[in-house]
């Protein structure tokens, strides 16, 4: 009982650890990722500038992962090149180390003062910044008080000899503790967190100093093993390659800490007296030592894994998400840049539609309205992955800028999926319905037809466009082809009825068709206007409320009238 009561103490201890960790991350991510993001995007032009940039977005982050999937998505979108993105993981690797380093001095004396000082930010903070730095203040207060904790149960380790027994088992196997290690860091989805319970054990001589360095590589390798695990969907090559060779690279480190556990220990022991101490130096020289002894061959090192993970030739189901990665969830804006690089493959399937539609409307090709149909059948599964992704994230863990975006996405897909349904629900139909009669129209009305559905896609292609850009004078553009396809519809209309009251021997069934596609490519393009234009328009305050004049306005128009 004695044992089961130190190990739940134990744990309650690492817990608060990993909570207070993820309070600093959550509030770093959402007060400066944004930033962080765009800095680390620039500097990867260069391999030294990558490695510095991974360096210091990983000191910040405090999440090598989160720099990794930053890295990856650019890697993945063509941006960079794999040698540099190998480089910002070697500095992310470094950029864990310090918080460590930090952290390895007694510093529990700043507990009160950082979690009173957080609170005081959080609650009276004017502003959203100012509060997530407060986040950041208690994370760390929170942090402080875990170690401080788990060094007093280690203090009673004395009194608890099945679990001495227990730990001194696991002590004396050094593959065994790499293993457990990297377990328990694949689980707590931290290094950090398992490198400081390490600290905590050696400080108080629960483990010995080889024993130490051997849990610290496992904790490196397991820090590995997630990024691989929970890649993109449909493997994308570019991330698995980035994931593949950090793992290798930890492996590696691991292979030789292995080999040299008895010297490593041996001058750690000389070096450092302060068991503690020497558990953050050999986690930074691990870290250092495989930077320098990669970093000349990152460029044969990625010809390798190019060789390894050669690009995926078969074709891919096109409504599997490509860019969903479940990885991507625990950092925020990482995520939402990758949702929103599906909802453009929702806009790319539309768009194929679209022009599928215009196809079917002048040959009238039974096949191809089939085909064209299946299309909607891949808007809604990819819809639907993403709402999916976008509603599982931890929304406390969202600025009001990404909580925004996250609205601003899934109004972005939900329009462009209803707009998917009127192309399959009645465009199509109608299309199909013209060859079912063997109806045609004049030349001039099947011009003006195509003529109208290529000016919708150029606006879907444009919604999309600003979809990203969130450009007001682009939104504003989009809006103003609404009247031009309201008078196409009106215009239509009246030749219609203009042909109804001639008596006209010529069937009426043509005209009407026509008024009636020019009407679903009107409800169309409305889609796309609240996809992409509104959002940006009622935000920048030139959306107004309702198009209806006030009574004041029409008393005055009447009155100039008469």
């Amino acid at each position: 009982m004695n044992v089961s009561l130190s190990l739940l103490d134990l744990a309650g201890a690492v817990a608060l650890l990993l909570w207070g960790m993820r309070m600093v991350q959550t509030g770093v991510q959402r007060a400066f990722g944004a930033r962080l993001r765009s800095l680390l995007g620039e500097a990867l032009k260069t391999r030294g500038r990558a490695f510095a940039a991974g360096l210091g977005v990983t000191a910040v982050l405090q999440s090598s992962t989160a720099t990794g999937l930053m890295a990856a998505g650019f890697a993945s979108a063509g941006l960079v090149d794999l040698a540099p993105a190998l480089a910002v993981m070697l500095g992310a690797n470094v950029g864990t180390t310090l918080i460590v380093q930090a952290l390895s001095f007694d510093a529990s004396a700043l507990t009160p003062a950082l979690i009173l000082a957080g609170v005081l930010l959080f609650r009276r903070g004017q502003d959203a910044r100012t509060r997530d730095v407060g986040r950041v203040s208690v994370g760390l207060g929170l942090m402080l008080l875990a170690l401080r904790l788990s060094l007093d149960q280690m203090s009673q380790y004395e009194d608890q000899p099945g679990l001495r027994m227990m730990l001194g088992a696991i002590s004396t196997a050094p593959a065994l503790d790499v293993l457990v290690a990297a377990a328990m860091t694949w689980a707590a989805h931290s290094s950090v967190a398992v490198v400081l319970l390490t600290m905590s054990l050696a400080a108080k001589g629960v483990v010995p100093p080889d024993a130490a360095i051997a849990l610290v590589a496992g904790a490196n390798l397991g820090s590995a093993v997630n990024p691989l695990l929970e890649g993109a969907p449909n493997g994308d090559a570019a991330g698995k390659r980035l994931a593949m060779g950090n793992l290798i690279n930890r492996a590696v480190g691991v292979a030789l800490t292995l080999a040299l556990l008895g010297p490593i220990g041996s001058a750690l022991v000389r070096l450092e007296p302060d068991d503690a101490r020497a558990v953050a130096d050999f986690h930074t020289a691990f870290n250092l030592a495989l930077a320098c002894l990669f970093f000349p061959f990152l460029a044969p090192f990625a010809a390798l894994l190019r060789r390894l993970l050669p690009a995926r030739v078969e074709p891919v189901d096109p409504s599997a998400p490509l860019y969903l990665d479940a990885a991507a969830k625990e950092t925020p804006i990482v995520a939402l840049g990758a949702a929103a690089r599906e909802a453009l493959r929702v806009a790319d399937a539309l768009e194929a539609m679209l022009a599928g539609a215009r196809d079917a409307i002048v040959s009238g090709d039974r096949r191809r309205i089939a085909d064209v149909r299946r299309s909607d059948d891949v808007i809604d599964r990819l819809n639907s992955a993403i709402k999916s992704y976008l509603t599982s994230l931890d929304h406390a863990a969202l600025s009001d800028s990404d909580s925004r975006r996250v609205e601003q996405i899934l109004a972005f897909t939900m329009n462009v999926e209803q707009a998917g349904d009127v192309v399959d629900r009645t465009l199509l139909p109608r299309a199909a319905k013209r060859l079912k009669r063997g109806l045609t129209f004049a030349k001039e009305d099947e011009a003006e037809l195509v003529a109208t559905m290529d000016r919708l896609i150029a606006n879907l292609r444009a919604a999309a466009s600003l979809f990203m850009t969130e450009d007001p004078r682009a939104a504003r553009r989009l809006a103003d082809e609404k009247p031009f396809f309201r008078d196409a519809e009106a215009s239509a209309m009246r030749a219609h009825l203009e042909r109804l009251r001639s008596g006209r021997t010529e069937p009426s069934e043509p005209s009407a068709l026509r008024l009636d596609l020019l009407r679903d490519m009107k409800l169309v393009n409305s889609h796309l206007v609240a996809a992409a234009a509104y959002p940006v328009l009622e935000r920048s305050g030139a959306l107004l409320p309702t198009r209806i004049a006030g009574e004041g306005a029409a008393d005055t128009s009447a009155g100039a009238e008469e």
